[in-house]
């Protein structure tokens, strides 16, 4: 077996507002293993690594990559539990490779094409405006369930844009979630919270910043509104980790992208512990190309989720790849016939 990767820069069609600042571009790597009798025959993935989020993204990531490919060779096992995008693109391509190089990751009725997966419509940020009129493409696209990213303009203009929504949509026709990706001052968070309850607001991603545990764990149990863990699930690899912060802070959901809680394998003890806990959860990508998307949309739908999730639909960039995918107002589906040329892919600098 050996082990090749590719960089990747992905090129925003809009650029995309965050908490973080505004992205115009997004790097990310194309994985694969392949048997060298045969290398026409390859496992494809992705490690989407985030810049600014994900813990590995750095001068060593590329380097971690190089291990890995000369232990593929050799045999030997590599360490990534702190290289969580890597364990995610290695399953990927892991996966295909043992499933015919067909691009199929976790075969069901998802991939045959009869059944689909209920998605929420994301809000990026930008100005009010802006917001607004996406949120009327969202609703008009039929999209029950809209996720509003908050924190990037003044709460005075958020608390308008929610308002005003709801005023429009009530709650029992429309389902807001908003993420503040920690954005909100810690004097300010409560006060804030008891508002979006007041609006009908299903729940709310990371209010303040990650690793402030006690003050979460304090807004977990006085706020009205449901708070779901995000970017403090990021880092932790070790099972009594895990515990250690799900009984600690008691969140009613928590986020998983397995690009950044440690892959599949990750995501699923996630999911497992929380169970245990009675904590709800719903999956989201991190800005993945389709390959990466493809195969966490496959994932999701083997979990038979009955709530929305988070999952893009690749139309964020220009260089996007072709994909299987398809969406139907909020409904994601998967087209078998529809198979993205992997011939392509052999076009791309591979590092072998």
């Amino acid at each position: 077996m050996r082990f090749a990767f590719a960089p990747y820069t992905l090129r925003f069609r809009n650029p995309a507002g965050t908490s973080r600042g505004v992205l115009l571009e997004k790097p990310t790597y194309l994985l694969k293993v392949f048997d060298e009798n045969d290398p026409s025959r390859f496992g494809l993935g992705e490690a989407p690594v985030f810049p600014g989020l994900s813990p590995e993204a750095g001068p060593g990531y590329e380097l971690k990559l190089i291990e890995l490919l000369a232990n593929v060779a050799l045999g030997r096992p590599t360490d990534l539990s702190r290289f969580s995008s890597i364990q995610f693109g290695l399953e990927q391509a892991l996966l295909d490779y043992s499933l015919g190089c067909r691009g199929l990751y976790y075969p069901s009725t998802f991939t045959a094409g009869k059944s689909t997966v209920t998605i929420n419509g994301l809000v990026w940020m930008g100005t009010l405006d802006e917001m607004l009129g996406r949120i009327e493409e969202k609703v008009q696209a039929g999209f029950k369930c809209i996720k509003l990213k908050i924190g990037a303009i003044d709460w005075e203009k958020e608390e308008l844009m929610i308002s005003s929504l709801r005023e429009r949509f009530p709650a029992d026709t429309l389902e807001i979630r908003v993420d503040a990706n920690g954005g909100f001052p810690m004097d300010a968070a409560l006060p804030r919270l008891a508002w979006l309850a007041s609006m009908g607001v299903h729940s709310i991603e990371q209010p303040i910043p990650a690793g402030n545990r006690e003050l979460m764990a304090f807004l977990c149990e006085v706020s009205p509104l449901p708070i779901a863990l995000d970017e403090e699930l990021i880092g932790i690899s070790e099972t009594e980790d895990k515990v250690r912060l799900l009984d600690t802070v008691k969140p009613r959901y928590i986020i998983l992208k397995p690009a950044l809680c440690g892959g599949f394998s990750g995501a699923l003890e996630w999911i497992r512990l929380a169970g245990e806990r009675g904590i709800g959860w719903w999956i989201t990508s991190s800005l993945e190309s389709n390959v990466g998307l493809n195969a966490l949309a496959q994932f999701t739908a083997s979990l038979s989720p009955s709530i929305p999730q988070g999952l893009g639909t690749g139309g964020l960039f220009t260089n996007n790849f072709d994909s299987p995918l398809r969406l139907d107002g909020q409904l994601l589906g998967y087209d078998p016939n529809r198979q993205p040329d992997r011939d392509y892919f052999n076009s791309l600098e591979w590092r072998i």
